[in-house]
């Protein structure tokens, strides 16, 4: 169903007394037979977790980086180290299916407009609201451009007969490009850029040559930031020490189950202290809700760890382990506009306006 306003005064013909009725979830979210069905919120935790690869080639002259370029402590052997850079935590809505609930609307109700989400959640009752589908975030990083040294090879170097006779050539090349640097920087050369721009554009091509035939001596040292993203579904019931993923210095994000990997524990409890409602046992039982129902949130203390740190802990509002409210019928009786706002993400009213 796409989002958008739901006409309910096209109901007008059902018979009966100017009032908003709730009842039980019945059918698909939308206008039915006997008026709007719609969904209160389940509050979702989206960890964005932001992991980096370092990963070291070393070059094929790095026995000799310390005779031709006088570079000591080049390794000649490969690494690579995975390192959790950080965690971004939001909390998202999602259809509770448990709390689905249909107005009711009869003769001259006020209540004439409301607008759900793509889902069905109650977003908003004569209040236009602007509300995107959840989407997990994209995990998706750009990569590295791969530069290739032999590009800039000459073909006596090519031609080389031994791989020390390649290095001391790679070498000299290395120091004619210092060379010619540092005259086009003391305007010591014929044909000087006419301006800044042309002369950026030179040193720039003069550095990447550099940079790449060094390479071959000290080995390439890149970087690559991975996104992974994990959803979860808080309940009533606390959530002790589970394992949210693995991870390895040497492989990164694996799997909980995967072994290779050292744990990262989430916990997630339940730290609501709202009051009961207070239940009449002496009222006249009715059939379903008597007004509008919406959350009143909860809180969830959530904490991300391992055995040595602790990455994240705070407190979140989640709609599930809260209460449900009903908003009263006199707010869309009295001949008033009344305007109302839900937080799509626990289902709280946002905001009441009337008129």
């Amino acid at each position: 169903m796409k989002k958008g306003f739901l006409i309910l005064s096209m109901l007008a013909s059902l018979n009966g007394i100017a009032q908003t009725e709730v009842s039980g979830y019945n059918t698909t979210p939308g206008i039915n037979a006997e008026g709007v069905t719609y969904f209160l919120p389940r509050t979702l935790i989206e960890i964005s977790l932001e992991a980096e690869k370092e990963e070291y080639i070393p070059g094929e002259f790095s026995d000799y980086a310390n005779k031709f370029l006088r570079v000591q402590g080049i390794s000649n052997s490969p690494y690579t180290i995975w390192n959790i850079k950080g965690m971004t935590i939001k909390t998202v809505g999602t259809r509770d299916p448990q709390k689905g609930y249909t107005i009711k609307l009869k003769d001259k109700s006020i209540a004439s407009l409301v607008e759900l989400s793509e889902e069905g959640v109650l977003l908003s009752i004569n209040q236009p609201v602007s509300q995107k589908p959840y989407t997990p975030s994209n995990d998706d990083t750009p990569k590295e451009k791969d530069i290739n040294p032999k590009d800039f090879l000459s073909e006596e170097i090519l031609s080389a007969t031994s791989t020390a006779k390649m290095a001391e050539l790679v070498a000299k090349e290395i120091y004619n490009i210092r060379e010619s640097r540092n005259a086009i920087l003391r305007g010591q050369i014929d044909n000087m850029p006419k301006d800044g721009e042309a002369l950026k554009i030179i040193l720039a091509n003069l550095d990447e040559q550099e940079n790449a035939l060094v390479a071959m001596f000290k080995g390439k040292t890149s970087t690559q930031k991975e996104k992974r993203t994990f959803v979860l579904s808080p309940d009533s019931i606390d959530i002790e020490k589970n394992v949210l993923f693995r991870f390895s210095s040497k492989l990164g994000v694996v799997d909980a189950d995967d072994l290779s990997g050292a744990p990262i524990y989430y916990s997630i409890k339940d730290i609501t202290d709202l009051p009961q409602p207070i239940v009449d046992k002496k009222a006249k039982k009715v059939k379903g809700p008597q007004g509008v129902v919406y959350n009143t949130p909860g809180k969830a203390l959530l904490k991300i760890y391992n055995n040595k740190e602790v990455f994240y802990e705070e407190e979140l509002s989640v709609g599930q382990y809260g209460n449900t409210d009903v908003l009263a019928v006199d707010l869309f009786n009295k001949g008033a506009t009344t305007r109302i706002s839900f937080d799509p993400v626990t289902g709280a009213v946002r905001k009441i306006e009337r008129e």
